[in-house]
C-alpha cells in the first residue's frame, strides 16, 4: 500500500517470507554458474591485463564483453607538466600488461609525442584528451577519435583515470567501465 510517509519497507502482509524467499530462488537461477576452466580462464585474462579478478568479473557483467584496450589520463599515469616522467611503479605496472593494447589520454599542456617518448616500450598509442569544460558530445567526439583509427568499441574499453572529470569522460565516450587509478596501480 502507497501512502504519504510510506517509506518502502519489507511488506507486512501475509505471505512476505514466501515471496522473499521464491524472490531469493529466482535470482539465485538468473545467475550462471561457470565451469571451472571458464573461471580459471578469466582469472588468467585479468592477470593478463593488470587487474584483479573480482574487478574484471565486475567489468564483464556490466559491459558483457572482455575488455580489448586500457586508456590511462595523464594524471592516472602522474605524467605532469612541465616535465613529465612516468614513475617506476607505474612503469612496471604497464609493463606487465601484454595482452592489451594500452592508450594515453594526455592532458594540455602536454602533448602526446612527448608522452610517447616518455613512455616508450609500455604505452602503445597517446592522443590528446578532452579539453576541461568540454560539452559531452565534444568530450564523446574527442573519445571516437582516439578510438576509431584503433578500431575499439568504445564499450570493450576501459579508462583508468584519477579525477571526477574523467570518470565524466567514460560516461559521455560510453566506455565499458571507470576504474579510479589507485584501484588499479594499487592491484
Amino acid at each position: 500500500m502507497t501512502m504519504i510517509g510510506h517509506n518502502h519497507g519489507p511488506s507486512l502482509e501475509p505471505g512476505a517470507s514466501w515471496r522473499r524467499h521464491s524472490w531469493q530462488k529466482a535470482r539465485a537461477a538468473l545467475l550462471p554458474t561457470l565451469p571451472v576452466e571458464v573461471v580459471r580462464l578469466r582469472v588468467r585474462r585479468a592477470a593478463e591485463i593488470g587487474l584483479d579478478y573480482r574487478t574484471y568479473a565486475s567489468i564483464r557483467a556490466a559491459s558483457g564483453h572482455d575488455v580489448i584496450a586500457l586508456l590511462f589520463s595523464t594524471n592516472a599515469l602522474r605524467m605532469l607538466a612541465p616535465t613529465p616522467s612516468l614513475p617506476q611503479e607505474r612503469r612496471a605496472k604497464l609493463a606487465s600488461v601484454v595482452a592489451t593494447p594500452r592508450m594515453a589520454l594526455v592532458n594540455a599542456p602536454l602533448h602526446p609525442t612527448t608522452v610517447r617518448t616518455v613512455a616508450e616500450g609500455v604505452l602503445d598509442h597517446a592522443c590528446p584528451a578532452p579539453r576541461p569544460f568540454s560539452s559531452w558530445s565534444q568530450t564523446r567526439a574527442v573519445l571516437a577519435d582516439a578510438l576509431t583509427p584503433q578500431k575499439w568499441p568504445s564499450d570493450r574499453v576501459v579508462l583508468i583515470g584519477d579525477t571526477s572529470e574523467e570518470r565524466e569522460w567514460s560516461l559521455a565516450g560510453r566506455l565499458a567501465y571507470y576504474l579510479p587509478a589507485d584501484r588499479y596501480f594499487a592491484a
